[in-house]
């Protein structure tokens, strides 16, 4: 059988293609990813893996059915770009990555975090040019000061030790507090709006479902201290990017880090340097000298690409052994 892996980068292929070696199965990367406008290719092909800025939607699932794929085994633990109603319906087995290294997204959000206080990157260009002033730069220290965690499930719980680490105040919100978080001294509270007036830095670490779509809209963004710094290294959907740039606009927030754009599908993991963009959401966002966007790298250590690729191994395997793994997302697990 020969597997079809769609949105491949180019680090990435050795490692997808040395787990399905050990799956003795043979793999074919491409580097487009899937679409209506490429979901054709698939014909032919009983499994196919797919990145997470793949577009599964009804229409994209209804063309792979139709050329006979089986399953779809998405590298990554977010799945909302799928329609698992539609997925079901059809009889596609969809499956997940449940887990990988939280501590490469926790590390890249505290990278985020501190580059935009330390003004790292201006800093950087000037040095570049050999213009060595101070003006500009000037950040301020983080300990002490406290750190708001939106969601402390195994990433959030990463991204709470080390700013513990830092010496700062915790504050949480989940709707199941972590016990390693308290233990840390983390104060959970019920209200958002109490943890973004009180923190000076606001890290977001949820899925992105239907009822967390614009967790960070307008009314929460002005809860938060002018001189706050918000990262997102989750899902982009979860803040209102048009109301952060009406927000930005205003001269608010010491610092911005995204790692995530909610329009980022077509854009990120492509070069489109040559062209020209037409989001003019994510062109104001760029033009802010206190906002710094990254293409989604959050994930993308050598350590968690490798716990990928191999747990999408081991999924695809247990499809072609019959088995039901427990990284199945459709059809769904029987009810005991």
């Amino acid at each position: 059988m020969e597997i079809l892996a769609f949105g491949v980068q180019a680090d990435e292929k050795p490692l997808i293609e040395r787990a399905f070696a050990e799956l003795h199965e043979d793999v074919r990367c491409l580097d487009v990813f899937l679409n209506a406008d490429t979901a054709a290719i698939a014909a032919g092909h009983e499994v196919i893996s797919t990145s997470v800025n793949a577009q599964l939607d009804a229409e994209v699932l209804q063309t792979l059915a139709a050329g006979g794929t089986k399953m779809i085994a998405q590298r990554s633990t977010g799945f909302n770009n799928i329609d698992l109603d539609v997925a079901g319906r059809l009889g596609l087995t969809v499956a997940r990555v449940s887990y990988y290294s939280p501590y490469s997204v926790a590390e890249f959000a505290w990278t985020l975090a501190m580059a935009v206080n330390r003004r790292v990157v201006r800093a950087a260009n000037r040095t570049r040019d050999f213009d060595f002033r101070l003006d500009g730069l000037m950040g301020r220290d983080l300990h002490g000061r406290t750190a708001g965690v939106i969601g402390t499930g195994r990433i959030g719980e990463a991204f709470t030790r080390i700013a513990h680490g830092f010496g700062m105040r915790l504050l949480g919100l989940d709707v199941a507090p972590n016990p390693v978080c308290g233990e840390l001294g983390m104060t959970y509270v019920d209200d958002k709006h109490e943890l973004l007036a009180a923190a000076d830095l606001v890290s977001l670490h949820v899925p992105l479902l239907p009822a967390t779509r614009h967790l960070i809209g307008a009314r929460e963004l002005r809860a938060m201290k002018d001189d706050a710094i918000l990262v997102n290294s989750s899902r982009g959907g979860l803040i209102d990017s048009e109301a952060l740039v009406g927000e930005l606009r205003k001269g608010r927030f010491l610092g911005v880090g995204l790692d995530v754009y909610e329009a980022e599908a077509g854009l990120f993991f492509l070069d489109k340097s040559m062209e020209a963009v037409d989001d003019d959401t994510l062109a104001r966002l760029m033009t802010f000298p206190n906002v710094l966007v990254t293409s989604h790298q959050a994930y993308y250590t050598a350590d968690a690409v490798a716990q990928i690729v191999d747990t999408t191994a081991r999924n695809i395997g247990d499809h072609i052994a019959g088995r039901r793994g427990e990284n199945v997302l459709v059809p769904a697990a029987p009810t005991p």
